[in-house]
């Protein structure tokens, strides 16, 4: 029988066993001195955690990439030459759009405690595997391998689900085992 976890659901039962995996450690520990170099500059740590606008810089970058990308699989359902162009564009929008984003939320997570840190390892892995899938969704786009570029787009989105996920835990500040 599974122990049971707040809310007891598999996710959050995922997340509890993200949280307490040892192992993710040493990732967590060679991130921390790069990451922590991001934050050296007050202004900047400022920016990052959202002191002015109340909202961390990373959850805002998100939007970015996130919107790019999900655009473009929308535009995929067209076939018409500039839905094509359109699409092909936003792919690459989103790669480019992931870079301070992924800066910023290496820099944010560096605020958090280490079972936070060990899910937001996770999530920067998911992301970085998600970003290089829609890098070669917009190569084959741009080799004139539409179909398949479509194809990679999609795969990539299943990415960028998994990471919502694990980024909106990470977000919420709360371990899974503290329940809603």
């Amino acid at each position: 029988m599974h122990s049971k976890v707040a809310g007891g659901s598999n996710y959050r039962r995922l997340l509890a066993g993200l949280e307490t995996a040892r192992p993710l450690d040493a990732v967590v520990d060679r991130a921390q001195p790069v990451a922590k170099h991001l934050m050296t500059d007050r202004r900047v740590r400022s920016a990052v955690l959202g002191d002015t606008t109340g909202i961390p810089l990373h959850g805002i970058l998100t939007d970015l990439p996130f919107g790019a990308w999900w655009m473009a699989i929308f535009l995929d359902f067209f076939k018409d030459d500039g839905s094509r162009q359109a699409a092909k564009r936003l792919v690459a929008l989103g790669v480019v759009g992931a870079v301070p984003t992924a800066l910023t939320g290496w820099a944010h997570w560096t605020t958090k405690d280490r079972p936070i840190q060990r899910v937001g390892v996770v999530h920067a892995a998911v992301n970085a595997t998600a970003v290089v899938v829609y890098l070669a969704s917009w190569t084959a786009r741009q080799r004139g391998r539409h179909k398949f570029g479509i194809r990679l787009a999609r795969a990539g989105a299943v990415l960028l689900l998994v990471s919502g996920f694990l980024g909106g835990h990470l977000s919420s500040g709360r371990t899974a085992s503290q329940g809603q």
